[in-house]
């Protein structure tokens, strides 16, 4: 630990510095500001430190510990102050409060918020958030900041000088866990009194918004300094209370709840109970209820160490407990109190609102819920939280009279000071008044531009985990320990490359990944305002394709005719027809089936403009066939993905054949060796290796995908910045046939070249008799004679023309109909390779 108080973007130092650095302070946020930080940067950085606070064994969790037992707190409330902020701030939390709070994970990136217009919308940041923390909670000062942090914020914290140094030493544990330094020139964390006024001045006066929690009279001190068109948000002293209506305020177990309720936190939390109504006018109730009340109180009590009251809160308790008695020979009151003095039940036969001394001090008064919203809603601005019991439908109608006198919670009996993730704090959510809503209208010419940033700079990538490679096999493995709360979505490969594989998402994840497909479908040139779509991908046996597709379209607002792929084409072109689709999405293998065979039909309509395929490519002479006899004028990717690891890239008009862009987003991309596990060199070709940065289950790092590319240098002529990768086929497009290995696709490119094919091809691999044999199915309607198609790949592939001749293998050729290719039942994609060498006779 170091003897200076102050943390200013990155470094310690002390008051004169913090003088000096002081009278500077526009500037430095201007600097800060100029650089925008990236959301995925802080939750990256707040993972880590969570990561670390989690285990015992590492020192960041020893060293944030320090200040607080330093300051007299014991070593177990100390772990369950630095567990509450680790559990706060972990991704999982932090993206679920991004997502409930500011609609999503990346709020930050202006995109569009309705797809059928060109109007981009964003969070920003306020600019400076100036934070005021309160005495009385170690996490709440460091979390303030960390929500700023989350809205882009340049953040100042201002801790009082009678507190801990917890706040500053966990932000710098925080900016350490950037290595951009992005966050660091963030975050400026002050510890002084509060009567030095002047630096309160010169935080505030730069100030575009100013967090202050305490009373009134707090607020009022800072608002003193806080210019005009400042943002004040005031987390002020709040007052809570139980509710108890005829049915159940006899049950022991709600009085044992409500009990725990005001033991718990010795009611410093503003949760906590200070006062207990009933549904009465009765007095008498109300003091039988106290005395009933006192010996459950007294009894929860004694099972947890005494409070520890300082002279000023010990003061006010002798007085209120001294008004009371001298109340009560006015039969106003009863006062029922412990002999130790360790907790009091003070009954109240008038029903306004009155705040309790705390430390184990509970009013009891009547209310009839006739009166409640008349009785509390005087005392609005400091109403919280309402614990009401009772039957299904008084609570029900309770809370919504509770609601109009201005309670902003509602809890069962025994809850009071627990919460929820994403729960909205005083009514309100902290993000979004740590943030502005902005907007940018554009014209026509950004109707394929999804994010305006991505015409700036490519997403900020955090470093690649360092871990071993993941397999499939070690995804299938890995979902025997996945949490049953993040399985919420099941879907199956469609087997192409193997036995079908199994992925889990949440909705969230799911709803994230679908998302940012359809961002990349705008790019691709798909017109929400225009187009007529129909979904043809294969749907059943939990394949993904059409259910994935059936929710990018939805997001995208489009309309879409759900047909799904089917046997009977016939039908299929006919719904085309009578629908007016002019956009199919599809498997290449099965749009072309569908164009063939319903060639009669679907070539007269000439209706459908554009082709948005997925799962495998058309090559070159299939695209001229499908723009020359159908009049399709666009045949782009709709994406490139995977069911386990959803949606990896798009395309744009600028991207030629395989090139996609990468959903950077969503995803860290590494390029490894064919061979060995290191990046290979600039546009070289490698594995494709990708780290799922926003699943939240089923966590996939450093999966080896099983595909091939490169990556594509500079900037796209679309103007994105996204990085851009060329696919090169799959592992398993490469087989090794007597000796040699071949590439599915160099046999693909030599039909196209040497032959104008424009069907598909399927190698197909046996034993044979004394040597192995290869097999190249064509389709018959492009194909010429198999001796001459045979002929042409011999020429064009020399190793095969040698494995020929030298008697290492078989090679023929074999034309076949379109409908007898071999395809996946599951997705209907071709089978590309298909290896009988290894089957039992």
């Amino acid at each position: 630990m170091t003897g200076n108080d102050h943390f200013w973007q990155g470094a310690f130092i002390d008051d004169a510095e913090a003088a000096k650095r002081l009278a500077d302070l526009p500037t430095t946020v201007e600097r800060a500001l100029a650089e925008p930080l990236d959301t995925d940067t802080v939750l990256a950085a707040c993972d880590a430190l969570s990561t670390a606070l989690r285990d015992p064994a590492r020192g960041v969790r020893t060293r944030l510990a320090e200040p607080l037992i330093a300051a007299g707190t014991d070593g177990e409330e100390a772990d369950a102050v630095l567990a509450e902020i680790a559990e706060a701030i972990s991704r999982t939390a932090l993206t679920r409060k991004l997502r409930r709070e500011l609609g999503g994970p990346a709020p930050d990136r202006l995109t569009r918020p309705d797809a059928r217009t060109t109007v981009f919308e964003a969070w920003a940041p306020v600019g400076l958030v100036v934070h005021i923390a309160p005495g009385n909670s170690a996490g709440v000062a460091p979390l303030s900041v960390i929500e700023g942090l989350l809205a882009g914020n340049v953040n100042v914290l201002k801790t009082s000088s009678g507190d801990t140094l917890l706040a500053q030493h966990l932000l710098a544990e925080l900016a350490a866990a950037d290595p951009s330094g992005a966050i660091a020139a963030r975050l400026i964390a002050l510890r002084f009194p509060s009567r030095r006024q002047e630096w309160l001045r010169d935080i505030c006066a730069a100030a575009d918004a100013v967090a202050v929690w305490g009373g009134e009279a707090a607020v009022e001190g800072v608002a003193a300094h806080v210019p005009a068109g400042c943002r004040l948000i005031e987390w002020g002293h709040k007052i809570s209370f139980g509710y108890l209506t005829r049915d159940v305020w006899a049950a022991p177990d709600t009085l044992a709840a409500l009990a725990a309720d005001v033991c718990r936190f010795e009611q410093q939390a503003c949760s906590s109970p200070q006062v207990i109504y009933l549904d009465t006018d009765d007095a008498e109730e109300v003091f039988a209820f106290a005395r009933r009340f006192a010996d459950v109180l007294a009894g929860v009590s004694a099972g947890r160490p005494a409070p520890v009251i300082d002279e000023a809160a010990r003061a006010e308790i002798t007085t209120t407990e001294l008004v009371a008695r001298l109340e009560s020979h006015l039969g106003l009151t009863k006062v029922i109190a412990a002999e130790d003095g360790s907790w009091r039940v003070l009954a109240d036969s008038r029903a306004a609102l009155t705040a309790s001394p705390l430390h184990r001090s509970i009013w009891v008064k009547p209310l009839p819920r006739a009166r409640l919203t008349a009785v509390l809603r005087p005392m609005r601005r400091y109403l919280q939280t309402a614990a009401i019991g009772g039957s299904k439908a008084d609570i029900a109608a309770l809370s919504r009279a509770a609601i109009a006198a201005g309670v902003l919670r509602i809890t069962p009996v025994g809850a009071m000071p627990d919460s929820y993730h994403g729960e909205p704090h005083d009514g309100v959510y902290a993000l979004q008044r740590y943030s502005r809503r902005v907007s940018v209208q554009a014209d026509g010419q950004f109707a394929d531009v999804a994010c305006l940033d991505d015409l700036i700079r490519p997403v900020a990538q955090p470093a690649p985990p360092t871990g071993p490679l993941l397999d499939k096999a070690g995804v299938q493995r890995a979902l025997r320990d996945i949490d049953p709360d993040d399985a919420q979505l099941y879907f199956r490969s469609g087997g192409t490359t193997g036995a079908p594989a199994l992925s889990v998402f949440t909705h969230d994840d799911y709803d994230t990944q679908m998302r940012a497909a359809a961002h990349g479908l705008l790019t691709a040139g798909f017109d929400p305002r225009r187009d007529r779509a129909a979904n043809l991908f294969f749907c059943g046996g939990m394949y993904g394709s059409f259910i994935s597709f059936f929710s990018i379209l939805e997001r995208l607002s489009a309309t879409q005719i759900p047909i799904a792929a089917g046997p009977d084409h016939r039908a299929i072109a006919e719904a085309l027809v009578e629908y007016r689709v002019d956009t199919v999405f599809g498997m290449p293998s099965y749009l072309w089936q569908l164009f063939h065979t319903q060639a009669d039909l679907l070539g007269p309509y000439g209706g459908i403009r554009k082709v948005f395929y997925g799962g495998e490519h058309f090559t070159a002479e299939q695209r001229r066939t499908l723009e020359e006899d159908f009049g399709v004028e666009v045949i782009r990717s709709a994406a490139y993905g995977s069911t386990d690891l959803g949606p990896l890239g798009y395309q744009c008009d600028h991207c030629e054949g395989s090139v996609h862009h990468v959903l950077t987003e969503l995803h860290t991309l590494e390029i490894l060796d064919p061979q060995e596990d290191r990046p290979v060199l600039g546009g070289q070709p490698g594995r494709l290796v990708f780290t799922s940065r926003t699943r939240r289950g089923q966590r996939l790092d450093r999966y080896e995908i099983g595909d091939l590319g490169r990556a594509v240098p500079g900037v796209c002529g679309c103007g994105s910045h996204t990085p851009r990768i060329e696919l090169l086929g799959r592992h398993g497009d490469v087989v090794r046939v007597g000796t040699y290995f071949y590439n599915y696709r160099q046999f693909v490119r030599t039909a196209e070249e040497r032959l104008g094919y424009r069907g598909e091809l399927q190698m197909v691999l046996s034993s044979g008799t004394g040597r192995e044999q290869l097999t190249l199915r064509l389709d018959r309607r492009y194909a010429p004679a198999p001796d001459v198609a045979r002929e042409a790949f011999l020429d064009g592939c020399p190793e095969l023309r040698g494995a020929v001749d030298e008697e290492l293998l078989s090679c023929s050729v074999e034309t076949v109909d379109t409908l007898d290719f071999e395809r996946t039942a599951t997705s209907g994609k071709l089978r590309s390779v298909i290896d009988r060498r290894h089957v039992a006779p």
